[in-house]
C-alpha cells in the first residue's frame, strides 16, 4: 500500500532549510514541487502527494502538473484547516503522512490517525539515507586481517 503524503505548503517554503536556496526564486511554489521530486522526499514515486497552499491561484486541484504532485490552494479557509480536513475525510487515514511543524496540525490529524513528519526530519531523512548508503558502499566487507591472509594467500599463488 503506497503512502499518500500532505504537505503543509507556507510551512514548508518558508523553513531555512528550504528557503536558504530557493526563497529568491519566482515562483517558490514551483520550486517546492521541483525539490520534493527531485531530492524524492516522499519516496518511492508510488506515493501520492499533496502540497497544500493558503489562498487562491489558477492551477489548484491540477493533477497533471509535470511533477506528478496534487496541488491544492485553500481558498475561503487556512491551509491547516484544508489538511484537517483531508484527514478526516480519509477512508484510511493511516496510510496518511502530515508534513508541518505547527503543532495544531499534528495534535489533530494524529487524533484521526494519520502519522505525521516534521520539516527538518522530512527534508534531512533523505539526505540521511543518502550518507548512509555511501558509508556503506565505501565499508570493506572483510577486516583488515582477513584482507592480509587473503593477500598472502594470493602472493604465495603468484610467485610460485
Amino acid at each position: 500500500m503506497s503512502l499518500q503524503y500532505i504537505i503543509d505548503g507556507y510551512n514548508l517554503v518558508n523553513h531555512p532549510l528550504f528557503a536558504q536556496n530557493h526563497k529568491k526564486r519566482a515562483n517558490t511554489q514551483i520550486a517546492l514541487l521541483e525539490f520534493i521530486r527531485e531530492k524524492r522526499l516522499t519516496g518511492s514515486l508510488k506515493n501520492r502527494v499533496i502540497v497544500v497552499f493558503d489562498g487562491y491561484f489558477e492551477f489548484s486541484g491540477q493533477e497533471d502538473n509535470p511533477y506528478g504532485i496534487r496541488v491544492i490552494f485553500s481558498q475561503e479557509e487556512t491551509a491547516d484547516e484544508k489538511i484537517k480536513k483531508l484527514v478526516e475525510a480519509s477512508d484510511q487515514p493511516r496510510s496518511i503522512a502530515v508534513v508541518s511543524n505547527d503543532k495544531d496540525i499534528r495534535f489533530s490529524v494524529r487524533a484521526f490517525g494519520a502519522k505525521t513528519i516534521g520539516i527538518e526530519e522530512f527534508i534531512e531523512a533523505k539526505k540521511d539515507k543518502t550518507q548512509e548508503k555511501k558509508q556503506d558502499m565505501l565499508k570493506p566487507e572483510l577486516n583488515y586481517t582477513q584482507i592480509a591472509k587473503i593477500n598472502q594467500e594470493l602472493k604465495k599463488r603468484w610467485l610460485k
